[in-house]
């Protein structure tokens, strides 16, 4: 019984159906943008795995963590205050850190393999991170309130 009634919390599903939508506009537009074929393999890592893009999903998780918290335990809840912070810093650590992170890791792959080539050595890249840009954070965040509007009001 308490795991149907987790299942049908409009809180869980408002927070799973926006990783999931917003992943799947991820893959669907990364797609588009890249008319070369694709394996399925590397459209499963977008869908399943890959950060970075529009829309964001982390954006969108916990903004209808958020709202969804918002719209069943009203705004001036302990657990809203909670969400809403949490939203807060996921969504700053998105445009800020993650993003300065992955601007970095460019350059300095940039410049480790121009090095790389000139001395005649070997390099191995660091990871990209890829954090979003402010529209992918806001279309992530507004899909993500849109779809905890749908589960708690329809």
């Amino acid at each position: 019984m308490a795991l149907k009634r987790f299942i049908e919390n409009p809180v869980f599903l408002s927070v799973i159906s926006s990783l999931f939508f917003a992943q799947l506009l991820k893959t669907i537009i990364h797609l588009l943008r890249r008319r070369r074929s694709r394996s399925p393999r590397d459209t499963l890592e977008i869908l399943i795995w890959r950060t970075g893009g529009m829309p964001s999903s982390h954006s969108a998780m916990v903004s209808a963590m958020a709202a969804s918290v918002a719209f069943v335990e009203g705004i001036d809840s302990n657990l809203f205050v909670v969400t809403l912070m949490f939203a807060l810093i996921v969504v700053r650590d998105a445009l800020g850190v993650r993003r300065s992170s992955g601007i970095q890791a460019r350059v300095l792959n940039w410049l480790g393999r121009q090095t790389a080539e000139k001395l005649k050595i070997g390099f191995h890249p660091i990871k990209e991170v890829h954090g979003h840009s402010p529209l992918e954070v806001a279309v992530g965040a507004v899909l993500g309130i849109i779809i905890a509007a749908a589960f708690c009001f329809l």
